[in-house]
């Protein structure tokens, strides 16, 4: 053994020191990122939903006309119906189904009570059930049920 590497110890080399330190700021810099980037919502973002489909819209054609008594008078009551959907395969249904969709709401209308149907209310009350009963067809034919939105009276005449 020499003198010279007796006497002096062995001290750690500079290269590593200096790759510890950056690492380190390396590790403080990318976890202050982070943070800020999680803070401000990147973490949060979540796909867009999809924009809903536009509204279609389907005319019962002709209008309902039914008949039914009240008070002992007999009353006419005519209805112009529109279905809503933002599926065109429910509207498809709907026109490929009219027959059934017609004898239904038909039998829902003739078995109404003036007295009911002549307030607000009962106007509301029947929509909710004529959409019921489109849905229910849907069902029972093989449709979407859920694809049918609404149910408009476009027109409400009772004489």
């Amino acid at each position: 053994m020499s003198e010279t590497q007796a006497e002096t110890p062995a001290a750690p080399p500079a290269k590593s020191k200096k790759l510890l330190w950056i690492v380190l700021l390396l590790l403080v810099v990318g976890g202050g990122a982070g943070g800020a980037w999680y803070l401000k919502g990147g973490a949060h973002d979540a796909p867009a939903a999809p924009k809903p489909q536009p509204a279609l819209y389907y005319k019962l054609d002709p209008a309902f006309v039914v008949n039914f008594e009240a008070e002992q008078l007999v009353r006419f009551l005519q209805v112009t119906v529109e279905v809503m959907s933002r599926d065109p395969q429910a509207i498809e249904f709907i026109k490929q189904h009219d027959p059934v969709v017609r004898n239904d709401l038909l039998m829902l209308l003739s078995n109404q009570q003036y007295a009911v149907i002549a307030t607000p209310e009962g106007k509301e009350a029947l929509r909710a059930r004529a959409l019921d009963t489109l849905r229910a067809v849907a069902a029972r034919e093989g449709g979407k049920p859920d694809a049918i939105e609404a149910v408009y009276f476009t027109s409400f005449v009772m004489q």
